[in-house]
């Protein structure tokens, strides 16, 4: 009996032991989950980043298309093997893009601290281009394979970054639109890429801006932006002229030289209930390099050039609930990229039909100045328009018809120098360089369900060169075209652009 009873005894201060031990190891109480709590001071989609009193919103889309009788994705048949008009020439391109944005904003006793971060996956189908082998041997341009893979380029594709900039008490630091541009950047009503008659930076440029508000809608900007990547077309030195860059669209050799100031810009803007007003100006250095291969041949001395453009958006017109007009309109003196947007062609060679030569061309080229050995920089002058008249027919179908128009005058001293070129020797005709490109479109959008729309983008341009007569060259292997006489004349081309995007 005894044994039994100190068994029990035993047991039960063991287990008093085993319970002591497990309360002195249950965890102290959990704190409460911090779940993300909405952001309502910035509009819909902001969320507080946990831990903190900033808000963040994630956006971006999914598209995917194909161009028919396109330059790529999206562009005209203006150039290259695009514009050829043979074999080489593609009747389709297909693209498929990720667009990823980062929004974030803080409260702070200086008012809102933003930044803003958008990048984008792409892969697009490429062309084929002679190798200039003599042997009808082609390469393709598209995208490149990974390394060390054996897809051909399937998983290829590329990685951008449209703007990552910093906004703080009216400054705007970093890669963002350029504040030259339209609130419509290249887009007044479509979304075919290459539309003239206005500057748009729609892959943004480096800036430093400063924006003070006036308030009743009043805004003025002053900016100093990068020229280099976006706002330079070319500064040709016409002593590296060739026949047969002369009918790729290029007068002589292009000569930059490196920084010395950037873009200065300002604008001014009003935005009202019944749309918006502004005005932007911009000034542009025009750097060279020199005159010859080394720095003893000299060099010509800088130019500033400049360019003013004003946009108007009108909206709450009695067509129907949403529909808008969005126009402007553009001049430049030495300083192109503000018409001749960063997407749109600063070359144009374009081949067509002929009945008194083997085909015909029509070729052109865009340039902020030209000059020549010894001589000064000639500014080249231009101007335009574009615009677009958006209507909806309901809440899910609208058609926009849209059209630009640009001018490109070249003075009588660089026509001297281009014209007297030896390219030019075979030349039975008028010799002109200036040239105007029209366009004039019609899209059809389609939205079934919030945010899904499907696309149809019909464009049409005319290029109206100056030049008549024919000129005689040698074989442009890049573009399969022989040695032979081409007929000079206007070129006419069409593209059709068919789209579905996501936006999230």
């Amino acid at each position: 009996m005894k044994v039994v009873k100190s068994l029990l005894l035993g047991t039960t201060a063991g287990l008093i032991a085993v319970g002591g031990a497990q309360a002195a190891d249950l965890p102290v109480k959990a704190k409460a989950v911090e779940y993300v709590k909405i952001c309502t001071l910035y509009g819909a989609g902001f969320y507080y980043i946990p831990g903190s009193d900033t808000c963040i919103k994630l956006g971006g889309y999914l598209r995917a298309e194909v161009a028919l009788n396109a330059g790529g994705n999206y562009s005209a048949q203006y150039n290259g093997v695009f514009a050829a008009n043979n074999r080489l020439t593609n009747y389709y391109s297909m693209r498929a893009r990720e667009d990823l944005n980062i929004d974030t904003r803080t409260a702070t006793e200086y008012g809102v601290v933003r930044t803003y971060f958008d990048a984008v996956f792409t892969w697009t189908t490429g062309s084929y281009v002679g190798t200039g082998s003599g042997t009808g041997a082609t390469t393709y341009s598209g995208a490149a394979p990974v390394a060390n893979a054996s897809d051909g380029g399937i998983s290829g594709g590329s990685l951008g970054v449209y703007y990552a900039f910093i906004q703080f008490a009216g400054f705007t630091l970093g890669k963002s639109v350029s504040q030259f541009d339209a609130p419509w950047i290249n887009y007044p009503g479509n979304n075919f890429d290459q539309l003239v008659g206005g500057s748009g930076t729609t892959n943004g440029v480096p800036q430093i801006s400063y924006t003070a508000d006036f308030g009743q809608g009043v805004t003025a900007t002053i900016s100093a932006q990068d020229q280099t990547q976006i706002f330079q077309t070319n500064l040709w030195n016409t002593a590296g002229m060739t026949t047969s860059g002369v009918l790729g669209g290029a007068y002589g050799s292009s000569n930059f030289g490196g920084t010395r100031a950037p873009d200065i810009v300002g604008a001014v803007r009003v935005d009202q209930a019944w749309g918006l007003f502004q005005a932007s100006v911009a000034a542009h250095d025009n750097h060279a390099g020199y005159y010859g291969a080394t720095e003893v041949t000299g060099h010509p001395e800088d130019k500033w050039g400049w360019a003013v453009q004003l946009a108007l958006s009108i909206k709450n017109i009695p067509t129907g609930a949403g529909d808008v007009i969005n126009v402007s309109g553009v001049y430049t003196e030495g300083a192109s990229r503000y018409n001749f947007q960063e997407l749109a062609a600063t070359s144009y060679s374009m081949f067509g039909s002929s009945n008194a030569a083997y085909q015909s061309i029509g070729f052109a080229g865009v340039s902020d100045a030209v000059f020549g050995p010894g001589g000064q920089l000639e500014l080249t002058k231009t101007y335009g328009f574009r615009g677009a008249y958006t209507h909806n027919w309901s809440p899910y179908w609208n058609t926009a018809l849209y059209g630009a128009w640009a001018a490109v005058n070249y003075n009588s001293a660089a026509k001297g120098l281009i014209c007297g070129s030896a390219a030019f020797a075979t030349l039975t005709g008028t010799c002109n360089p200036d040239f105007n490109i029209g366009q004039v479109g019609v899209i059809t959008r389609w939205t079934p369900v919030k945010n899904l729309t499907f696309s149809a983008d019909f464009t049409y341009s005319h290029l109206d060169q100056k030049y008549s007569g024919v000129i005689t060259t040698g074989a442009l292997t890049n573009v399969a075209k022989p040695a032979a006489t081409y007929e000079l004349k206007d070129q006419d081309t069409y593209s059709l652009l068919l789209r579905a995007q996501r936006n999230w």
